[in-house]
């Protein structure tokens, strides 16, 4: 933070009041310079001193709004350059590229086949990014394609009519202008400024891409995006670093903080496999908007699985949310299985268990996130916390009454059994992966 503690309680009104839910003036400014509150949460500072305050404990980088409704994102706001320092905020999001000699909605509904959820989040294309070609009319017609189909629009168009054209029709949905250059500037910020749309900035180098940008800041306009695509990938790959440091330094520079965005359908043209590679690369190191040509299972997979892994607080595990999830069809009448709400340990139980193809009911505890021993260790796994999930959520959904439970916590079969009674408690293996041949076996005996 740019100011300390007491250079915030100086400009706090020094009432004590608590309204912000702190017990003084002090532990409030102390909290606002840690960046754990934000300093709106005062009810009673001046107006001039919020908004030198709120300047002042800004993130180096901007937080930037697109679209709307559930195609809402916020881009930038980091605080870190790297996610073990805290956390990442905010998350890539993958355009895809259309352009008017392109059949829109055969793109379109091969990548709509793209869209499902892994561990509570929704993973799809979030953007489209349409690419003009020199007709201005051609590209209003593919604009009017994209438009309304739940996705945020990202215009590249360095036209200045075109772009007036294409926002008149899209501008409701708040997408994004990347069109503003060296040359063109000043124009492009009227036409951002009358649409409301976010403003993509690029330059032919890194230097050129600062001066425009600042040179837009002087005209008051800092809803900003900065397109450090390069000539060559080694280039693109410098830009967007430089970008991120630049602005997260200890003396950060505003003028370069801003989200960036990447092209990679420009850095490797109708190379899918290089486009993966090279998207792989920007989710680690810094593109907010990442723009392929294509999503296919093939390059989804992955991407979002690493997505998802790094943008997540490295302090709070990733969970899955507990209930019953049958599996291979599995029914009232089907065994029942349970481990903790571990996102790992999920999906690999649950891979090993689809594999089997035996029918089950694979219930998940709350275990806060931890690992089958770590949450036994902690006594989050317990038999207390397992008997009451099976009576307050299994017992009135579940006839059988045959419970399996991981190998590790074999210990706690006596006590299951004297708190669930009518229950078989079954002591699984103790790897995920002798699920299959333990199932398969039971089965073959007749035991479920």
């Amino acid at each position: 933070m740019a100011l300390k503690g007491l250079d915030i309680f100086k400009m706090t009104p020094k009432t004590n009041c608590k309204e912000c839910g702190s017990p003084t003036c002090m532990a409030f400014s102390m909290k606002v310079a840690q960046g754990a509150v934000d300093i709106s949460k005062c009810p009673h500072m001046s107006a001039e001193a919020l908004a030198t305050l709120s300047e002042a404990t800004a993130p180096p980088m901007k937080s930037i709004k697109v679209g709307t409704g559930e195609a809402e994102y916020t881009l930038g706001g980091e605080t870190v350059l790297f996610r073990h320092e805290k956390t990442y905020v905010s998350k890539p999001r993958f355009a895809v590229r259309i352009t008017p000699d392109m059949d829109a909605d055969a793109v379109l509904a091969s990548v709509n086949k793209v869209d499902y959820d892994r561990i509570g989040e929704r993973m799809h294309a979030e953007m489209v990014f349409v690419e003009y070609a020199g007709d201005a009319a051609a590209y209003v017609e593919t604009v009017k394609h994209v438009t309304g189909i739940g996705k945020t629009i990202v215009l590249e168009c360095a036209d200045v009519e075109a772009a007036k054209a294409a926002l008149e029709i899209c501008k409701a949905e708040k997408p994004i202008l990347d069109g503003a250059n060296a040359s063109n500037y000043a124009e492009m910020v009227e036409v951002a400024k009358a649409a409301g749309a976010v403003l993509g900035v690029s330059g032919a180098s890194l230097d050129e891409l600062y001066d425009t940008t600042a040179a837009i800041e002087k005209l008051g306009y800092k809803e900003l995006v900065l397109n450090t695509t390069g000539a060559t990938i080694k280039e693109t790959f410098a830009n967007t670093v430089q970008v991120r440091r630049a602005c997260l330094a200890k003396n950060p520079d505003r003028t370069c903080g801003y989200p960036s965005l990447v092209n990679l359908a420009k850095l490797a043209p109708a190379d899918e496999a290089m486009q993966t590679a090279l998207a792989s690369v920007f989710v680690l190191k810094y593109g907010s908007i990442i723009v392929m040509d294509t999503m296919n299972y093939a390059e989804a997979l992955p991407l979002y699985g690493l997505r998802q892994n790094v943008y997540t607080d490295p302090q709070k595990p990733m969970k899955v949310e507990p209930g019953i999830y049958p599996l291979n069809g599995g029914d009232e009448n089907s065994v029942v299985l349970t481990t903790v709400d571990f996102a790992l340990t999920y999906f690999v139980v649950s891979g090993e268990l689809e594999r089997s193809g035996v029918p089950c009911n694979l219930v998940i505890n709350d275990a806060g996130g931890l690992s089958v021993l770590t949450s036994w260790a902690a006594g989050k796994f317990s038999s207390t916390s397992i008997s009451k999930f099976i009576q307050e959520n299994v017992e009135p959904k579940i006839k059988c009454r045959k419970l399996i439970i991981p190998g590790k916590v074999a210990v706690l079969k006596g006590d299951l059994e004297a708190k669930l009674p009518g229950w078989e408690i079954i002591v699984a293996p103790n790897e995920a992966v002798q699920l299959v041949k333990f199932l398969k076996d039971m089965k073959a005996n007749g035991e479920i």
